[in-house]
C-alpha cells in the first residue's frame, strides 16, 4: 500500500468536485489518498476493507506487546525445556 505522490496527495477542493472519482480511485489502487487543506496534508482517506485489515493487524500487534515484554524481562524458557517440564507434569513418555 504504498503512496504515490502524484496520484494520492489531493485537496479538500478536489475531493468536494470529484468525489466520485477519488472514491473510485481509493477503490481501484488499494492506496489511501491524502487530503491537503492550503497545502498541508489535513486528513486520509482510506477504503473500508483496507483500514479493517489494518485494524486488525493492529489488535494483533497489541496482543504481542505482553509476550515482548516477557522476553525482555528474561520470563521465558526455552522450546526443549518447556516440553521436558509439561510431559513430565502431564505424565507423558517419549
Amino acid at each position: 500500500m504504498a503512496l504515490s505522490i502524484t496520484e494520492d496527495i489531493r485537496s479538500i477542493t478536489d475531493l468536494k468536485r470529484n468525489t466520485n472519482s477519488v472514491l473510485g480511485q481509493i477503490q481501484k489502487t488499494k492506496r489511501p489518498v491524502v487530503l491537503t487543506v492550503n497545502g498541508k496534508a489535513e486528513a486520509v482517506l482510506l477504503a473500508a476493507s483496507e483500514y479493517e485489515k489494518m485494524t486488525s493487524a493492529f489488535n494483533l500487534l497489541k496482543l504481542l506487546i505482553p509476550a515482548e515484554e516477557d522476553i525482555s524481562n528474561n520470563h521465558y524458557k526455552e522450546a526443549n525445556a518447556f516440553f521436558k517440564e509439561f510431559k513430565r507434569e502431564a505424565n507423558i513418555s517419549g
